[in-house]
């Protein structure tokens, strides 16, 4: 068993990629908006520099490209773990 199933498997109870799934198509603008706003605060707390911020987003914004929750897979309503 792998580390991230054995976590998953007592945190949830399936794969948080799919529980983010759910959260996502169920309460697609609260999820937006809180990403929106938790931006807003770092870059107005000073935490990160407008350098900074720009280098995460890029990384973000591969990220999202590349799609690593929902690359090739249908979504699945409540859909299970191995």
């Amino acid at each position: 068993m792998s580390l991230y199933k054995w976590i998953w498997s007592r945190i949830g109870g399936r794969p948080w990629t799919y529980i983010s799934r759910d959260i996502y198509h169920k309460l697609e603008y609260l999820a937006l908006i809180s990403i929106f706003i938790g931006g807003y605060a770092v870059g107005k707390s000073g935490l990160v520099s407008w350098k900074w911020f720009l280098i995460i987003m890029a990384v973000y914004t591969i990220g999202y490209i590349h799609g690593h929750f929902f690359w090739g897979t249908e979504y699945i309503p409540g859909q299970q773990g191995e």
